[in-house]
């Protein structure tokens, strides 16, 4: 027998090293090689924080508006966070979630329709700009940051321009009269109390989104081919997987939420600012990456992205409670991307060590 094949073959010991080594990574290794590491680590510490110096934020009663501003983050982090992974931007994504809203508000009160067509018609729209992002990117090989550049500034200046002329104003017309505006209300805007706590509908959507994109990365082909897509393009073309198709649905997985986000906005307030969202696009983005994704692909997760976005809430929360000036909130996110970026490469280099 050939002496390499005998090695293959030779008998194991429960406590032998290199059994232990080979066959089972330890504890510690594996959860320096989880991505949400990072953010779970600064989630603790913002806790921690704003509960030793804000009496209002210890309340059980601002868990609720916290868990609200989060899942505002989140819903959009998710698939930012999921385009990220494959390799991608989308700095649209923001004033997208606005131009879906002004879609659905406007059609609906001009026509006067039911409110639902405008709905189904601002899906259509949204999934639109996403389909347009990834063909763009794909067929012209331009780098997303420029092409969803391109789009956000076509959608910020139509938002606002469209809108003026239809209604004459920067805002829309109230739709909360209309037929069918009940019925959104309850599925995009609705709200519930568990004892004193006000929860709103759209942090049980997050969860839910949260866990669709989790599923769809650790328990799918698709989930395989972001992680390729996004990790090396030419190997994941070379080995078969759809690189077109599934940028494409990434971009537009982006124009879902987007248009999800837009109907919790135009439901809940029943007008939508024509001048809303600009800017949004880089705390979604800020949020995925404090949640450990990397800005070069290949690496994170939808769970991250969460605790990225729930980092935000508390944050943005906390100064409220802690009686700060609100300008600090930026300060803060410079310093949580800085430590989120770095802390990410240290855990990832430290994990490929071991």
């Amino acid at each position: 027998m050939h002496p390499k094949k005998s090695l293959r073959f030779a008998p194991r010991f429960p406590g032998d090293p290199a059994t232990t080594a080979v066959a089972r990574p330890s504890t510690g290794h594996r959860l320096l090689a989880r991505p949400e590491l990072g953010s779970v680590v600064g989630m603790v510490a913002i806790f921690v924080f704003f509960f030793a110096i804000a009496d209002p934020f210890r309340q059980a009663t601002s868990m609720g508006t916290v868990l609200y501003v989060s899942s505002t983050i989140g819903i959009m982090a998710v698939p930012v966070a999921l385009l990220m992974i494959g390799g991608e931007f989308d700095l649209s994504a923001g004033v997208n979630v606005t131009a879906s809203a002004l879609t659905a508000s406007m059609l609906s009160y001009q026509l006067s329709v039911n409110v639902w067509v405008g709905v189904l018609v601002s899906l259509v729209f949204a999934l639109g700009v996403g389909f347009l992002n990834g063909f763009l990117v794909m067929t012209t090989r331009i780098p997303s940051f420029l092409v969803t550049l391109g789009t956000f500034l076509m959608l910020q200046g139509a938002n606002i321009a469209i809108t003026k002329q239809v209604t004459g104003q920067v805002a829309t017309d109230n739709i909360s009269d209309m037929d069918g505006f009940g019925a959104a209300k309850a599925i995009f805007a609705s709200s519930f109390d568990v004892g004193s706590v006000t929860i709103r509908v759209t942090v049980l959507w997050w969860l839910l989104f949260v866990a669709v994109g989790t599923w769809i990365l650790l328990r799918t082909r698709a989930g395989n081919w972001i992680f390729a897509v996004g990790g090396n393009v030419d190997s994941a073309r070379a080995v078969g997987v759809p690189v077109k198709q599934t940028k494409i649905a990434l971009f537009m997985g982006v124009g879902f939420c987007a248009w999800f986000m837009g109907m919790h906005r135009l439901f809940a307030f029943s007008t939508v600012q024509s001048g809303e969202g600009v800017g949004n696009e880089f705390i979604y983005i800020i949020a995925a990456v404090i949640g450990g994704c990397l800005l070069t692909g290949g690496y994170g997760s939808a769970i991250g992205a969460a605790f990225g976005a729930l980092i935000f809430g508390m944050t943005n929360q906390g100064i409220v409670y802690a009686g700060w000036d609100a300008d600090w909130f930026k300060f803060f996110l410079g310093v949580m991307l800085l430590f989120a970026t770095v802390l990410n490469m240290w855990v990832r280099r430290l994990a490929v060590r071991r």
